[in-house]
């Protein structure tokens, strides 16, 4: 509870569990939000096997100040489909286990912008829907071709995609969507006919992006990932419908991911390429964000003495170019950065992005590190409260293996900041105990 919130005032006491507004059960964060937007309602809470009926009354907007566990309080929906190309599945064993779950649950989807593919929905789901207007969604189309969707999605019993997003721009529910690009499955005329159905769509349809299939070395065998040379013509192909978008609605509406410009060697677009940059979270933009921002802080550090010792950046194979020429920057402004591309030999070397390094191969590519030297880590490795690699190794573990201190860096100009150790934190089991249990934080 925040402090001086209704909520504390009211007496609420961490793990108090909220059973109930107004006498509707409650299934989930949204449901408290929903029922509790008028300015008075009654709280059941069970405390130590106790019910309590509590009465709130609250200021014109004023905020009730209760945190959750969880925001899910009846279990997350997982999917039910079994594409050939879902990552999780591709995954070798002894990751962090949460890494394991296949989320594809709605409310997700709103809350914290996950992609899911609308197909474990049932008519009650349906109908909160409509009843709580829970927009924007965030949807992976893949394709719009039903009998190319289920291939995709590895499903027999198919469930037509478009009736569902016709059905969500009757009701007024807007969704960003994906396009995993699957050479040979998606692409080319098909990638075609998807944009040219998500047009028709109109304004309901926020924003389209085209993201390369990722291949680990556990990938079926009859797949496989798209080259430096076709990465042009997909490109290209993209830019034809931007161009449709923008004469139909006024905006541009499709991405290409970051990746395809990386791998192909072009340059990145300036930032109005991405206009609002809706799905910089999913590796749309992402890159321009950070080069425009090195850009800014390249400008704000001129003048700052540049650390002491030797700064290793490490990275992933992909955005070795870029930081290569970052690094070089840094080198004219005094300092002294190098740069070293781990290859991933966990997942394969075809998995070339920075956020998918393991601690192991980091180790094994660095060996000890020389004296004088801090190593530069990519936040994206680490899980959210930067405590644990994919395969669970700490920083203070890593920095051991090096025999070196090491920093984490979510921007290029982390790189240059002073030295300060990290708390390590091994605790990585972070989700809800149980259903509405009123959180400690």
């Amino acid at each position: 509870m925040s402090p001086g919130s209704p909520a504390h005032q009211l007496g609420l006491q961490p793990g108090d569990v909220l059973l109930a507004v107004d006498g509707r059960s409650l299934r989930d964060v949204l449901d408290f939000r929903f029922y509790t937007a008028a300015d008075e309602f009654t709280l059941l809470v069970e405390r130590a096997g106790q019910h309590l009926l509590l009465e709130v009354a609250l200021g014109s907007g004023e905020p009730f100040g209760v945190e959750f566990e969880s925001a899910l309080f009846d279990g997350l929906r997982t999917c039910r489909n079994r594409c050939p190309f879902c990552f999780v599945r591709q995954m070798p064993p002894g990751f962090r286990p949460s890494l394991y779950v296949r989320d594809d649950d709605y409310r997700y989807s709103f809350l914290y912008g996950n992609f899911v593919t609308l197909t474990n929905l049932e008519q009650d789901d349906w109908s909160r829907l409509a009843e709580q207007r829970l927009s924007p969604l965030y949807v992976s189309v893949h394709a719009t071709d039903q009998s190319v969707r289920d291939r995709l999605l590895g499903v027999r019993e198919s469930i037509p995609l478009m009736d569902k997003l016709l059905w969500l721009r009757s009701h007024r529910i807007a969704f960003h969507a994906q396009v995993v690009l699957v050479p040979g499955l998606n692409d080319g005329p098909h990638l075609d006919r998807t944009l040219g159905d998500l047009l028709q769509l109109g304004e309901s349809c926020l924003s389209v992006s085209v993201v390369p299939v990722g291949l680990t070395g556990r990938a079926p065998s009859h797949l496989y990932p798209f080259t430096p040379a076709e990465v042009e013509p997909v490109i290209a192909q993209v830019r034809q419908w931007r161009r449709r978008y923008a004469a139909r609605l006024g905006r541009r509406t499709v991405y290409a991911s970051d990746e395809w410009f990386l791998m192909g060697g072009i340059d990145l677009p300036g930032a109005p390429y991405y206009e609002s940059f809706p799905q910089a979270e999913n590796g749309v933009g992402a890159v321009r964000l950070f080069v425009d921002t090195w850009e800014a802080d390249r400008r704000a550090l001129a003048t700052c003495p540049p650390p002491e010792g030797t700064r290793l950046v490490v990275c992933g194979t992909l955005i070795e170019p870029l930081w290569q020429s970052i690094a070089g920057q840094m080198r004219a402004m005094g300092a002294d950065v190098q740069v070293t591309a781990v290859v991933n030999e966990t997942l394969g070397p075809t998995v070339t992005v920075s956020g998918l390094l393991t601690g192991q191969d980091l180790v094994a590519a660095l060996g000890r590190v020389p004296a004088g030297t801090t190593v530069c880590l990519p936040r994206a490795m680490f899980n959210q409260e930067c405590a644990l690699t994919l395969d669970g190794m700490t920083l203070h573990q890593i920095q051991d293996a090096l025999g070196a201190p090491a920093l984490i860096g979510a921007e290029a100009g982390d790189v240059l900041a002073p030295y300060q150790p990290e708390a390590a934190n091994n605790d990585d089991n972070n989700s809800a105990r149980s259903s509405g249990v009123i959180g400690r934080g």
